[in-house]
């Protein structure tokens, strides 16, 4: 899984390298499709359940799972990528979301609270704790930055040998409920926030999850694990979560 988080990692540092006003999503797609094919790695985004490409492009209304195809980015634009794949049969699984040239602080902070989130609910997600413990992190944090959505449809997953699996990982609700969370569990954890409402509604390509009122969203995820050891290891991130964790108290586990 480490290896397959790698490769999700180096694609989200190209991608963040590349996008420009005037690109396509599609040119985007084929960053990622590329840099799979050299890593010897597999998609588990293009197919599943026939989606059509190898990341997931979604842009300012659209909060997940857009489409890439001729749209052209422009300047201000909020982008946000998803992305996955495949060694040896173990699967890592990522996103972020940037803005494309120059953006406005209201979208910046809306980012920088999305992500923060989710760096809470991986710490929290710690061995022994208990799942709803990483929902209620992610809650906690969003709500005292400010009005934003929460996505109630969508959350984490568990993730292994496929890229969906239980538990089913909520980004909001009660401490202290669920399973416990213990060594060799891997998780992806990834909330959704809007500017707005968290209602959503799918486009008509029965894929494309836009807000229901039309204002701009984020989406931040990252795969991690917890070690024979007891501590994490963010599976997706360069670092392994180091530096992120380590500001909010958490030692990663030295194992990989």
């Amino acid at each position: 899984m480490r290896r397959a988080g790698l490769v999700v990692a180096e694609i989200h540092q190209l991608i963040r390298d590349s996008v420009k006003p005037g690109m396509t999503t599609n040119a985007l797609d084929l960053i990622s499709e590329a840099h799979t094919k050299r890593s010897k790695a597999t998609s588990n985004f293009k197919g599943y359940h026939g989606f059509p490409a190898t990341i997931c492009v979604s842009i300012n209304d659209e909060i997940v799972h857009g489409i890439p195809g001729s749209r052209i980015i422009n300047d201000g634009d909020v982008v946000s990528i998803d992305c996955g794949a495949i060694v040896d049969g173990w699967h890592g699984d990522a996103a972020f979301s940037v803005i494309v040239g120059a953006g406005n602080p209201e979208d910046q902070k809306l980012l920088d609270v999305c992500e923060e989130s989710m760096w809470r609910g991986i710490a929290a997600g710690k061995n022994g704790a208990k799942l709803s413990d990483i929902g209620f992190a992610i809650e906690q944090y969003i709500n005292s930055q400010g009005k934003y959505g929460i996505l109630q449809e969508y959350g984490g997953h568990g993730i292994g040998t496929e890229m969906h699996q239980e538990p089913h990982v909520l980004n909001f609700g009660r401490a202290g409920q669920g399973p416990e969370i213990v060594p060799g569990l891997a998780l992806a954890i990834e909330p959704m926030i809007t500017r707005g409402s968290s209602r959503t509604k799918v486009l008509k390509d029965d894929w494309t999850v836009v807000s229901a009122d039309s204002s701009r969203g984020a989406h931040f995820e990252h795969t991690y694990a917890i070690c024979p050891d007891g501590k994490p290891f963010v599976l997706t991130a360069i670092d392994g979560g180091k530096a992120d964790l380590g500001r909010l108290g958490v030692e990663i586990s030295s194992l990989l």
